[in-house]
């Protein structure tokens, strides 16, 4: 019963239902006029304007549905008392009602019913009677072809409004991970850069040749800056763009051992033992591979910028439940008393939510601090990258 109520909701173009509603109009005019001329009459051309008007109505029955119905019943009732009760009107008068159910608001679909009494009245006065039978059930029929307009009609609604809704929420969840991203990628950049640049400061009366190695880092982290924003932009607009995974650590690690922070990767033997394992081979989801490479780069810029370390380690290893668990400790301050995650850690938390995993943070026993983040593989939650 929902397939064949989504299919009559289906809108015609606008082409085509004008073309049906004047066929329709023409057609039951024709036949109208024709009954109407073979019953002769001395009435036959206030019969025939009737015609007209009834046949017309349905005309404009999707733009005006509550007008249209109230001008063909004006004629059923005009013509069932002046003339006499047409044969194909009632059946004019059906389809109109139904347009009213299905084409109008709310409110003016609501007003069918009560128009419905009177035209039925109308239609069977002439009869003797034993026609109350027949009346009560031409009311029924009527009214159930009203509803099935009606119900048909706030079916459409509730689509379109769950369509709105799901429009809506694509939109704000690729807000979300626009900014995400953008937010991994400044973030992390424009960290380094400050840091390096510092250090050049530091050192350039004293170690002019160290001061000119740092520069040199400055602007290499710049430029790598600039293609992944590049490649971030690139893939709102194409699909097909290659996103950073475990083979490309490096970017991220590079710019700070620069900066003097010693990073050691620990890539586990099953994913391959080195960053540069070609990352079909491993099986893992692309998604998954992105926002393990995000959540190492948010800790490593975190270590530099709020712990001043000297040193960090990141370790990524699947485990027995095939579990991707990414890990980034550093010997740095630490939290102090009461931290609050900022927005990075906020950003990983919705990361690894997404993929249906659990993140931890906090200090790590005996110095620094410790970013652990554990990421079920789902084999369907993405392809795999190229």
């Amino acid at each position: 019963m929902t397939r064949i109520l989504d299919r009559l909701g289906r809108p015609l173009t606008a082409r085509w239902a004008v073309a049906l509603d004047l066929s329709l109009a023409a057609a039951f005019l024709v036949a109208m006029v024709a009954i109407r001329v073979a019953e002769g009459g001395d009435r036959l051309a206030l019969a025939v304007v009737l015609s007209v008007v009834i046949a017309g109505s349905l005309v404009p029955r999707r733009r005006y549905p509550l007008g249209s119905y109230v001008v063909g019943s004006s004629g059923l009732v005009v013509e069932s008392l002046a003339v006499s009760p047409g044969q194909l009107t009632p059946y004019a008068n059906l389809i109109g009602l139904y347009a009213l159910g299905f084409h109008a608001s709310r409110g003016r679909a609501l007003v069918g019913p009560v128009i419905l009494v009177p035209g039925v009245l109308a239609y069977f006065a002439h009869e003797n009677g034993s026609s109350v039978a027949s009346a009560v059930g031409v009311v029924v029929v009527w009214l159930l072809a009203w509803a099935a307009g009606y119900a048909v009609a706030r079916r459409r609604e509730q689509m379109e409004a769950y369509r709105r809704l799901v429009r809506r929420e694509a939109v704000i969840n690729e807000r979300v991970r626009i900014a995400r991203e953008l937010h991994d990628v400044i973030g992390h950049t424009v960290n380094t850069m400050l840091v390096q640049a510092g250090a050049g400061r530091v050192v350039l009366d004293t170690d002019p040749d160290r001061a000119r190695e740092l520069l040199v880092s400055v602007e290499r982290t710049g430029r790598n800056a600039l293609a992944e924003l590049d490649r971030v932009l690139g893939v709102l607009r194409s699909d097909d763009e290659p996103e950073p995974g475990l083979d490309d650590l490096d970017t991220v690690v590079r710019p700070l051992v620069d900066a003097g922070m010693a990073v050691r990767v620990e890539l586990d033997a099953s994913l391959g033992g080195t960053s540069g394992t070609d990352s079909a081979a491993r099986g893992l989801p692309r998604g998954l591979e992105l926002s393990a490479h995000r959540i190492v780069q948010e800790g490593l810029t975190n270590a530099l910028k709020h712990g001043r370390a000297r040193s960090a380690t990141v370790r990524i290893r699947l485990d027995a439940m095939s579990t991707l668990v990414v890990e980034v400790r550093d010997d740095g301050r630490g939290p102090g008393a009461g931290y609050r995650p900022g927005r990075g850690l906020l950003g990983i938390a919705e990361r690894v939510s997404v993929l249906g995993g659990t993140v931890e943070h906090g200090p790590a026993p005996g110095r620094g601090f410790v970013l652990r983040a554990l990421l079920p593989v789902h084999k369907d939650f993405a392809e795999p990258r190229p």
